[in-house]
């Protein structure tokens, strides 16, 4: 069964589209749909049912893709372990990471290492941490940097590299920020601003909710941060952000009853061993930790 016919099954399965399958592989959109072609008459079955714009697997074709993804990699795996026999550090690392991260994190570790590995080729996608563990666990990625899940992943390994502090924060000079010390109870009586509920920081701030039987009045819900303190920041509701984020248009409020934080790491896939470029990337992250 041919690789690159396999590669191009993967591809078109994952983003539903033909042409966007072509763009991710430099090729046409007839040299793509050829290779689905050539690989629907070997198996002699048709592995996707193609209705006007609308791509979908077939029966078929949701039975190959678990088998074709595995074999993406273990060809990446093979590739990588005759690279290294050769000691040097090179070769493409595929990363997720999200906005937040990549703003405020990554540029100290990610300058020093493009400096010192000029041989390795980062491709850097940017997303929401639930999706990175997604394509993390289906081998999309080789690492991916994320806020980490407050419960454990089954298949995927973590690795934590920066404490992330959370604060409740509201415009300066907003009437909660006057009242000192509040209660939770005394936050649920007034319009949130927060990351989605899905997100694993709305997760963390909907259990301290959960855990005392307090409504949550979230008016707008957004996934960038940046958008929440700005929404914050003109006055719109309380929020809760990372503690670097406070500047001089927010207040953090004293909450006597709660601690909130979250963490920042690496995740990886258990079942993928790390090439060279990866490990170097881990050891940069983890020497820069402190430069933020």
């Amino acid at each position: 069964m041919d690789t690159q016919n396999l590669r191009a099954f993967v591809l078109v399965a994952e983003s539903g589209s033909f042409s966007e399958a072509a763009d991710r592989l430099h090729l046409t959109q007839p040299a793509v749909s050829k290779r689905i072609a050539q690989l629907e008459a070997q198996l002699n079955t048709a592995l996707f049912d193609r209705i006007g714009r609308t791509v979908d697997l077939t029966e078929a074709g949701r039975a190959l893709l678990p088998h074709a993804r595995a074999v993406q990699v273990e060809l990446q795996a093979a590739e990588r372990s005759v690279r290294d026999l050769t000691g040097e550090v090179s070769g493409n690392l595929r990363l997720a990471t999200s906005h937040h991260i990549g703003l405020h994190r990554l540029p100290p570790a990610l300058s020093w290492f493009s400096q010192a590995y000029p041989a390795v080729h980062i491709d850097i996608d940017f997303m929401d941490s639930e999706q990175a563990y997604d394509l993390t666990l289906r081998g999309e990625v080789e690492l991916s940097v994320v806020t980490l899940s407050p419960a454990p992943v089954e298949h995927i390994e973590v690795q934590r590299i920066w404490p992330d502090p959370l604060d409740f924060m509201v415009q300066r000079g907003h009437a909660l920020g006057e009242q000192g010390r509040l209660s939770l109870r005394e936050l649920s009586e007034h319009p949130a601003i927060l990351p989605g509920l899905n997100t694993y920081t709305g997760q963390i701030v909907k259990s301290l909710f959960d855990e005392r039987g307090l409504p949550l009045n979230v008016s707008i819900g957004t996934n960038y941060l940046e958008t929440i303190r700005m929404m914050a920041s003109v006055g719109l509701g309380w929020t809760v952000l990372p503690r670097s984020m406070l500047d001089d248009s927010l207040v953090a409020l004293a909450v006597r009853d709660a601690s909130i934080s979250r963490e920042l790491g690496v995740i990886r896939h258990e079942g993928r061993s790390l090439s060279r470029a990866a490990g170097a990337f881990i050891d940069a992250l983890e020497s820069h930790a402190g430069s933020d």
